[in-house]
């Protein structure tokens, strides 16, 4: 996976998604989860920034345990995420040596968990990746997931 004491070697990807977070759970943090999960996977790191070279670096978090939980809250609550694909161990607090953070990995839905959607409504909180942006997806790509997830 990934090595958290040696964060300058990584970069925001296809597979990746650096969130700064001093200031709390971010919102964005829905979209990429979204995202990730109904385009392969990723991992997203809260307390990292990414430097004006793309390169990150460990920030760290006051209280990365509540916010753990507070996330852990949050994604099992169907108003919030269509599905909760974290809750058994794929997120947890990571001592840096530069400070803690928080690991999310997502893994890529089962088709028949897809779509995965933010909020109620799946064609405004359906996402995948592209690089390293987080994109709504059309109605159409939304249709598609649905019809998949409906085929035996």
């Amino acid at each position: 996976m990934y090595d958290f004491t040696h964060m300058e070697r990584y970069r925001e990807d296809g597979r990746l998604e650096a969130k700064l977070a001093t200031g709390g759970l971010p919102e964005s943090i829905w979209e990429s989860y979204s995202a990730f999960a109904n385009a392969g996977g990723g991992v997203i790191l809260l307390g990292v920034e990414e430097l004006p070279d793309h390169s990150l670096r460990t920030q760290g978090l006051l209280d990365a345990g509540e916010m753990l939980e507070e996330f852990l809250s949050l994604v099992r609550d169907p108003a919030v995420a269509s599905v909760d694909l974290v809750s058994d161990g794929r997120a947890w607090v990571e001592n840096t040596g530069s400070g803690d953070i928080i690991v999310i990995a997502v893994p890529q839905a089962d088709r028949r968990c897809r779509p995965v959607w933010v909020g109620r409504d799946p064609y405004f909180g359906t996402y995948h990746r592209v690089g390293e942006v987080d994109i709504r997806c059309t109605r159409d790509e939304v249709d598609a997931m649905l019809a998949d997830r409906a085929t035996p």
